[in-house]
């Protein structure tokens, strides 16, 4: 509860926010990175990429996780494995999401984020 939310400003991101509870650059920790991630109700994290693999396991309200086109329910006390390189994407039930997440690497910073090209809009003739 004291840490500061982060996230939520940059639109690439969408509207999530997230705690980060364990990570090698704030605290004598290495090999895992783990946090919080809190969505409003519909708020959403835009399909992206990364190389780690990451794991959510959900604590309240429900929402769906997209992965490489799937859906998955989360809701809490249900894990959801998310493979590198996997494009996936959340987007939170109309009570909001809050889930536990988890990477395998030493720091928040090694997880380059690559989000998915934004549609673009249809040629006008």
């Amino acid at each position: 509860a004291q840490l500061s939310d982060e996230g939520g400003v940059d639109p690439t991101f969408g509207t999530v926010t997230w705690r980060t509870l364990v990570s090698g650059d704030r605290d004598p920790s290495s090999g895992l990175v783990a946090g919080v991630a809190q969505f409003g109700p519909g708020g959403t994290l835009n399909p992206h990429r990364h190389a780690p693999p990451e794991i959510y396991f959900g604590l309240s309200g429900d929402g769906i996780v997209t992965i490489d086109g799937v859906p998955h329910a989360i809701a809490p006390g249900v894990a959801v494995y998310l493979p590198g390189e996997s494009e996936h994407g959340v987007v939170a039930g109309p009570q909001g999401l809050s889930f536990f997440y988890t990477f395998p690497v030493d720091r928040f910073d090694q997880v380059d984020y690559r989000f998915a090209a934004q549609a673009l809009p249809a040629a006008t003739g």
